[in-house]
């Protein structure tokens, strides 16, 4: 068995994928670049980058038909979600392929499902990945790199 935690309780937050990392404000869906479901920030996905990892350690809490989204809690109860794409609901999970279940514990960076760009593609499909703190965190998200900045997947965005 492995330790989910910091030794240190120490929050960890890894990029999702490999990509732009971009503003929330920057997105092309109201719903999150107002952060109306909280804050956090969007990975603009690198050609070729098609696997979404975890960002953090936790517990699958959800996952839903359209595979486009995967919520996690932490154990300090912190909840984040990452959606995989703009609209990506609407293909009813046409594309993506999950790794992991409800109730799965995870550890940072596992993998959490795929897509396939070619599809996503050919139906001209916005498929930056959002990572939002929808609950337990009440701070400003302040990230180790500047927007804009090219980020490989795995590596360490937030720790406090």
């Amino acid at each position: 068995m492995f330790n989910f935690l910091n030794k240190n309780k120490v929050l960890e937050v890894v990029c999702p994928i490999t990509g732009v990392l971009t503003k929330l404000e920057s997105v092309k869906d109201q719903v999150f670049s107002t952060k109306m479901m909280g804050d956090g920030f969007a990975i603009v996905p690198s050609k070729g980058s098609t696997t979404v990892f975890s960002p953090v350690a936790g517990t699958i809490v959800s996952l839903p038909d359209s595979k486009h989204a995967v919520g996690v809690t932490t154990e300090g109860g912190i909840d984040i979600l990452i959606h995989v794409g703009i609209d990506t609901v609407e293909l009813n999970g046409k594309g993506f392929e999950t790794f992991v279940k409800k109730q799965q514990r995870v550890r940072r960076g596992d993998a959490l499902l795929s897509f396939d760009d070619k599809f996503m593609d050919s139906k001209k499909i916005d498929m930056t990945v959002m990572t939002i703190f929808t609950g337990g965190y009440n701070k400003k998200v302040e990230l180790t790199e500047n927007f804009g900045t090219l980020i490989s997947a795995k590596n360490i965005l937030l720790r406090e």
